[in-house]
């Protein structure tokens, strides 16, 4: 017995001292530029270098709006999606515990009682018999001794897995912020463009109302009335068009933030709204490696590579052992008396002669490994292009609205002269409406950029990978 126990501590021994046959995991080469791209398109995108990196700094001090910070509070609480990936976590730690268990022995404890009855004619004594047995044990069943690091190949492949699941949720996390925050400032914008088609509708009707008394004079033209109603009608479908826009702008806010909003939480207009703090993306893009996305892509890498290690050990013997104590008794009442001790201590060696299917699982690991080293480089190019799109917006945007400003400045001034030539009799009405239009759209159009730039600034932080 003595020397049984030897030879079971001396096993865990080398079991604890044993190997892993999983190749030595190399993170792949970058497949982008060290440096983000420089261009005309990208002259105005350095900011000071007292601003934060993206991933540095938190989203409640990357949004600075209070009322959108308690938007995203809820919707962290709420959103059905995000509590989805949260309990896809929670699921992978299981499973990685269970395949961390698998490293050590299951101790189990039985008790049996056997009652059995033989008839003459089978019996060995040639009469009837009734025999009866009491038994108590304790013992391991089926202990797979680790020595090639098999079980420990999948142990690690399912700790990546649980890590990639983790970090999937912090993207996931990162995402909600973003979409909350946009469809925030879409509703913003809209509510604002709702105001300017409003009181574009006043103006216009005031306008329809002079034109109608100059008409019923003789001093304006049926056409002129004409083209003024056209105007109130086209106001009045606008009006109508926005209204339904921040209907449904706020049933979108609702469903990410899995709950209605109170009203004195939404915005009046985009105007209204605290911009987002100004960030930095950094010197290289290698800041790219530390997106949640990218490091469940790695971790995802990092799975397949240590699958390849079982798949390796499956080529050598496989030792296991099942042992047990206890005691053993035809009566009950003898079951732990002295003598009545039980012991067995059975190790098996499975030694794999040919199996085909063991080669093809083995390229079949070295084939998922290429494939997700080739998702792994695709999700780092993905990023790259996203960074460069919002870092090209944020170096054109100011100028696009510097100059549309300018432009609804000048449209402006000739709806005014325009008007005053009409007035005076020096023009017709037909450039009165044309100024109209013109002023209309340029005003639109300078909402829609506002409120890109202050959207392209939520994109560039969840890009940038954010933070928690």
């Amino acid at each position: 017995m003595k020397r049984n126990m030897f030879l079971l501590l001396t096993i865990i021994i080398l079991f604890l001292g044993g190997c892993t046959l999983a190749p030595k995991y190399t993170r792949p080469a970058s497949p982008v530029p060290a440096d983000w791209p420089t261009g005309a398109a990208y002259s105005e995108t350095k900011t000071a270098s007292s601003a934060p990196a993206g991933p540095a700094l938190p989203w409640r001090e990357f949004i600075t709006d209070e009322r959108l910070q308690k938007i995203i509070e809820t919707a962290l609480n709420n959103n059905r999606d995000l509590r989805v990936a949260a309990l896809n976590v929670e699921r992978a730690r299981a499973l990685y515990g269970i395949q961390r268990a698998e490293l050590l022995p299951s101790v189990n404890a039985a008790g049996i009682w056997d009652k059995e009855h033989v008839p003459a004619d089978i019996s060995t004594t040639g009469y009837e018999a009734t025999s009866e047995q009491y038994g108590v044990s304790l013992g391991i069943s089926s202990w797979e001794i680790d020595f090639f690091g098999r079980i420990r190949s999948l142990k690690d492949q399912a700790l990546e897995e649980y890590l990639a699941t983790e970090d999937a949720r912090r993207s996931a996390q990162i995402m909600l912020v973003s979409a909350v925050a946009q469809a925030y400032l879409t509703l913003a914008a809209d509510k604002e463009t709702l105001k300017l088609v409003a009181s574009t509708l006043e103006d216009q009707e005031t306008s329809y109302k002079l034109i109608r008394k100059r008409y019923d004079v003789g001093l304006a033209s049926e056409l002129d009335l004409l083209r003024a109603q056209s105007q109130v009608d086209t106001a009045r479908g606008d009006v109508a068009r926005y209204t339904q826009l921040t209907a449904q702008d706020e049933n979108a806010l609702n469903l990410l933030v899995g709950s209605p909003m109170p009203q004195e939480l939404l915005p009046a207009e985009l105007g209204s709204v605290n911009p987002p703090k100004e960030i930095s993306s950094g010197l290289s893009s290698e800041l790219l490696l530390r997106r949640p996305d990218v490091l469940a892509a790695e971790h995802q890498l990092k799975a397949a590579n240590a699958n390849i290690g079982a798949a390796r050990a499956a080529f050598f013997p496989r030792i296991s052992l099942t042992t047990f104590i206890g005691t053993a008794s035809a009566d009950l009442s003898g079951l732990f008396k002295a003598g009545q001790g039980t012991w067995g201590f059975t190790p098996q060696i499975i030694m794999p002669i040919f199996d085909a299917r063991t080669w093809s699982a083995y390229d079949e690991t070295k084939v998922e490994k290429e494939i997700s080293v080739a998702q792994y480089e695709k999700v780092i190019q993905t990023s790259f292009r996203e960074v460069a799109d919002a870092l090209a917006v944020r170096g054109t945007v100011n100028q696009q609205i510097a100059a549309q400003q300018s432009l609804v400045d000048a449209f402006a001034e000739t709806y005014r002269l325009s008007n005053a030539r009409y007035t005076k009799g020096i023009d017709s009405y037909l450039s009165v409406l044309d100024a109209q239009r013109s002023l209309y759209g340029a005003q639109q159009g300078l909402i829609s950029l506002h409120l890109a730039r202050l959207v392209n600034q939520v994109i560039f932080y969840k890009v940038l990978g954010g933070g928690e």
